[in-house]
């Protein structure tokens, strides 16, 4: 039951990023955004959103691994099953953050070919 609540908690996490990217495409066109729009105050901006994902990704590896290592050492508070859990989640969460790296990549290059 433990592994469905650890399940549960990544999608949630998975979906309130997701309506959070959905409500940062929501923005005005320039011309009508003002410095005091307190819509736009709200916003976090890019480079935040990435530092954040960027951490988490290294929050659930080192996790991962500390929790790897307590159950190498023997310790009877962790495991097996907490352990492949939580390596899986490492796992998942770093090729994700590969993909969107990806993108970006394909994005920049895609930019410097523009001609001006």
């Amino acid at each position: 039951m433990d592994g469905r609540d650890d399940i549960q908690s990544v999608l949630s996490q998975m979906r309130s990023m997701q309506a959070q990217v959905q409500r940062t495409q929501i923005i005005p066109p320039v011309d009508t955004v003002t410095p005091t729009d307190s819509a736009s105050q709200n916003l976090p901006s890019f480079s935040d959103m990435l530092a954040d994902a960027v951490n988490s990704v290294a929050a659930q590896q080192n996790k991962a691994s500390s929790m790897s290592t307590a159950y190498e050492k023997g310790d009877p508070s962790v495991d097996l099953p907490q352990v492949m859990i939580e390596l899986q989640k490492a796992s998942v969460s770093f090729e994700a953050m590969n993909q969107v790296r990806n993108k970006l990549v394909d994005a920049y290059k895609e930019i410097m070919s523009l001609s001006v």
